[in-house]
């Protein structure tokens, strides 16, 4: 007869920086949304906003980034667009497939949350570069990403 496997608790330290990331990200979705708010704006449409800032993505993409069903991402996209933050464009890879896209406005909007948010000011400005720097390489290879630029 086989004996249960014990699991192993984490350590005490593990623990404390596993709740240290949760508060650090509980701490930065309430600024966004505070941020997002500032322009009239949820906090999922901020996200998608500041997503097609960097580069326009076709629905289905935006919805796994986002981790929603699509029909989501379409009434997020058609509330951005009556706004005149976001437009409707065909791939030009793929004509059958739409791409959604920030406007100009909406680039400037995305802009503004980014630069709004108290977060990236003050606890991330305390730190010197060579901390910031240490910081991003812990958590590049925690998330296994690339030492390249994310």
């Amino acid at each position: 007869m086989a004996t249960p496997q014990k699991t192993h608790r984490p350590d005490e330290l593990t623990l404390e920086v596993v709740d240290l990331i949760g508060a650090v990200v509980a701490r930065y979705h309430e600024e966004y949304d505070e941020a997002a708010a500032e322009h009239a704006l949820t906090g999922a449409q901020a996200r998608l906003l500041s997503l097609l800032s960097l580069e326009p993505l076709p629905m289905r993409k935006l919805a796994q980034k986002l981790r929603c069903e699509p029909s989501n991402v379409t009434g997020i996209v058609d509330r951005l667009e009556s706004r005149g933050l976001v437009e409707r464009r065909p791939d030009p890879a793929d004509r059958r497939v739409k791409l959604a896209a920030a406007t100009q406005e909406g680039r400037q909007v995305a802009r503004s949350l980014r630069d709004s948010l108290r977060f990236a000011k003050e606890p991330l400005a305390g730190l010197s570069e060579g901390e910031r720097q240490a910081l991003r390489d812990l958590l590049r290879r925690m998330l296994g990403v690339d030492a390249g630029p994310v």
